[in-house]
Order: structure tokens, then C-alpha cells, then sequence
């Protein structure tokens, strides 16, 4: 296996860990503006309870991506910058947004943080359908990326494909936010997030099932890697299995046992695609190999990658172990008296 190989691997661990974690807390947003019944405001209360403390370190992973593609994949990423300009920086706005609104909805007392809280909610829309889009153009195989000849598309960025995939990560995220939320929860927000759990598992069968019709003729290739590669069958069987499970222990009220199946079947959902589309960074014109920096620049990102693990994976455990405890959330434990929402 070359240096490239290993760098894209990388890329896609990144990708898995970013669905994982930040789009767990995308999700988590989603429900911020689908909060409904007569417990939506201790349901938002959850919410915020939820991804306050993890929810800037979860954007890491997006960082490394950014930083691998830049540095050892330069070609790709200047042709991904350009040829996707519009859908990229509409992501990062909405990343941006969504970080200051929900920083500002805290300690805007002046309407209870309504204003903030809305463009929390909508900038968490925002960026997952932009993050999908972007997916989705590069897999399609429309995008004039080439060396030297990369330009803007918004019209291959826009597809029926693209925005399927846009609204399908919106329902992956939202699935995965609710079985994450089951699980910190007790009593009625528990059984509310659970049924939102099962109701947006159906959204991902039925997104999936829709992205993947429109596949076979707005990206071919990755259709073919999907379908007629040696791991597409046993992909298929464990997602399947996965999901599942997800949908048994859910209706069986086993919330750990949903909340591994669900993201197991998310990462293999985003594994499967970066299999699918291997060897290609933009189909069907930029490949790892002829994207690549120079091998030595290659190996020297390695090691830093490997020294910097060391810092990176104690430091994200020790996060995650002192904010994110087994103690389940209750609302009488934080009662924000002072704060009326009036969102509907």
C-alpha cells in the first residue's frame, strides 16, 4: 500500500469519525427545530445539555480532512475548491453560524435566545444538505475537476442526485442524533427521542433507497462499486444487519445496544461510498495518484500524523469521559426558569 493509499484512508476514517461525532451534534440541531409537544422546550433543554460541552472539539475531524487534502493531495483540492466554490462555502457558513448562534443563544436573555436558537437550528439544516451536496457532486462524475482546467459547476453541484444525498445525510444525522439522545436521557424525553429514532430510521431506509435509484444514472461508477465489487454484498448485508438491530433493540427500549448499531451503520454507510468511489477523490478525472504531493511530503504527514495521534486520541477520550458520563439527563437537574420559548 502506497503513502496515498494510506493518506486516503485517513481521509475516510476522518469522514467516519466526523459523521460520527459532528454529525451526531447536526442532527441533534434538526431536532432543536423539530422540537414539538408539550416538552419541547425541556426537549431543546436536553438538547443543548447534550452537545455543550463536545460540540467545537467534534469539528476536528473535518480539520485533518481539510489539512490531508491540502497537503498531500494538492491537486484535488484545489479542483474540489473550485469546481464546488459555491456548496463549500455555503457548509461553512452554516458550520460558522450555527457555532455563534448556539454560543449566543445562551446568554441572550433579551428573548430567551429565540433568534439564536432559530438560526442554530436552520444553520444545522444547512450544513449537512451542503455536506451531502458536496458528496454527492464528487461522486457523480459531472464535475469539470481535471488539472488545470477546474472551474465552478453549480449545475452538476445541483442535481436531483446531489440534493437527494443532501436530504439523505439530514435523515442519517437526525437517526443517529436521536439514538444518541435515547441513550442520555430518562422518563418521557427518552421515549420522545426514541420514537423520533425510529421514525427518521425510516427516512434513511427510504433516502437510501431513493439515492440509490438515482445513482444508476447520476453516478454511474459509484453505482457500479455499490453493486458489482467483491465487498458489495457482504457491505450491504452488515448495514442491513445493523439497521436492523437498530430498529429491534429500539422497539425493545435497549438503548446502548441501538446506539452502537446506529453508528456502526452509519460508518459503514460512509465507508461504503468511499470504497465505492476508490480510487477517485473527484470521479472520474482526479485519482489519489495523480493528485499527489511529491512521496516525501507524503511520509513526513504520516509521522506527523502518527506523533500527533498520541495528543489527539488521550485528550478526546479524557473530553468525552468527563462531560459526556453515564449518568443520564434529567431537566429537574438544570432548570433554565429564566428562559421562556416561545418558538413553535
Amino acid at each position: 500500500m502506497t503513502p496515498a493509499d494510506l493518506l486516503g484512508a485517513v481521509i475516510l476514517v476522518a469522514l467516519v469519525a466526523y459523521a460520527l461525532l459532528g454529525g451526531a451534534d447536526f442532527g441533534a440541531g434538526i431536532w432543536d427545530l423539530l422540537a414539538s409537544g408539550p416538552r419541547r422546550r425541556e426537549q431543546r433543554t436536553a438538547i443543548e445539555h447534550a452537545i455543550g460541552p463536545i460540540w467545537e472539539a467534534n469539528h476536528v475531524w473535518l480539520i485533518l480532512v481539510v489539512v490531508v487534502l491540502f497537503t498531500a493531495f494538492p491537486v484535488a483540492f484545489a479542483a474540489i475548491s473550485i469546481a464546488l466554490f459555491a456548496p463549500l462555502v455555503l457548509l461553512l457558513v452554516g458550520i460558522v453560524l450555527r457555532g455563534a448562534a448556539f454560543t449566543f443563544r445562551t446568554y441572550d436573555r433579551a428573548d430567551g435566545g429565540q433568534r439564536w436558537g432559530l438560526l442554530f437550528s436552520a444553520s444545522s439544516v444547512l450544513a449537512p444538505v451542503m455536506l451531502g451536496v458536496v458528496v454527492g457532486a464528487l461522486a457523480s462524475g459531472r464535475l469539470h475537476a481535471g488539472e488545470g482546467e477546474a472551474r465552478s459547476d453549480a449545475l452538476a453541484a445541483l442535481s436531483a442526485f446531489t440534493i437527494g444525498t443532501g436530504a439523505f445525510t439530514c435523515a442519517l444525522f437526525a437517526f443517529l442524533a436521536a439514538a444518541y439522545l435515547a441513550v442520555e436521557l430518562e422518563g418521557e424525553l427518552r421515549e420522545d427521542f426514541r420514537k423520533r429514532a425510529i421514525a427518521s430510521g425510516l427516512a434513511v431506509f427510504a433516502g437510501a433507497a431513493c439515492v440509490a435509484a438515482l445513482s444508476w444514472q447520476d453516478a454511474p461508477l459509484v453505482f457500479r462499486g455499490l453493486t458489482a465489487r467483491p465487498f458489495s454484498l457482504p457491505l450491504h448485508l452488515a448495514t442491513g444487519a445493523c439497521a436492523v438491530m437498530a430498529f429491534w433493540a429500539l422497539s425493545r427500549r435497549r438503548y446502548r445496544l441501538a446506539r452502537l448499531a446506529a453508528a456502526l451503520q452509519v460508518a459503514l454507510i460512509v465507508v461504503g461510498w468511499g470504497a465505492s468511489q476508490y480510487p477517485y477523490l473527484v470521479v472520474p478525472e482526479v485519482t489519489l495518484a495523480s493528485a499527489s504531493a511529491p512521496r516525501a511530503t507524503q511520509v513526513l504527514l504520516l509521522v506527523a500524523l502518527a506523533v500527533g495521534a498520541l495528543t489527539l486520541f488521550p485528550s478526546l477520550y479524557l473530553l468525552f469521559r468527563v462531560f459526556k458520563g453515564e449518568r443520564p439527563f434529567s431537566v429537574l437537574d438544570r432548570r433554565p426558569a429564566e428562559r421562556s420559548d416561545r418558538r413553535q
